[in-house]
C-alpha cells in the first residue's frame, strides 16, 4: 500500500497509508496528527495546514493557484519547498513523499 512519511514539529515520523482521492492535509488528520489544524477545512483561506515537501516531488504536485501562494506569503516559514497540504491531492503517484510539518505562525 502506498504510503507517505509526515515529520512533526517535534521530529517523530509517521508512516501514514495514502487513500486516493483524499488531500495531503485529510490523510495527515485523519492518522490523528493534530499540528496541521485545517481551519479552513480545506478550503485553500487560513494557510494552518502549510508543510514542507521533499524537493524530489516537487513535479508530482499540481501547480500553485495564486491563491495558495498569497496565502503562503503570510508564512514566516515559508520556504522553496513550503505548500498547503489541503491543495494536494493522494495518489499512488506520491507514495514514499517525505512532508515535514511547518512551524506555526
Amino acid at each position: 500500500m502506498a504510503s507517505v512519511k509526515v515529520t512533526t514539529r517535534d521530529g517523530q515520523e509517521h508512516e501514514i497509508a495514502i487513500e486516493d482521492g483524499l488531500s495531503l492535509m485529510e490523510t495527515i488528520r485523519d492518522a490523528g496528527i493534530d499540528e496541521v489544524l485545517a481551519l479552513c477545512g480545506g478550503c485553500c483561506s487560513c494557510a494552518t495546514c502549510h508543510v514542507h515537501i521533499d524537493p524530489a516531488f516537487k513535479d508530482k504536485l499540481p501547480e500553485m493557484s495564486e491563491d495558495e501562494d498569497d496565502l503562503l506569503d503570510s508564512s514566516d516559514h515559508r520556504d522553496e519547498n513550503s505548500r498547503l497540504s489541503c491543495q494536494i491531492p493522494m495518489s499512488a503517484e506520491l507514495d514514499g513523499m517525505v512532508v515535514t510539518v511547518a512551524e506555526e505562525d
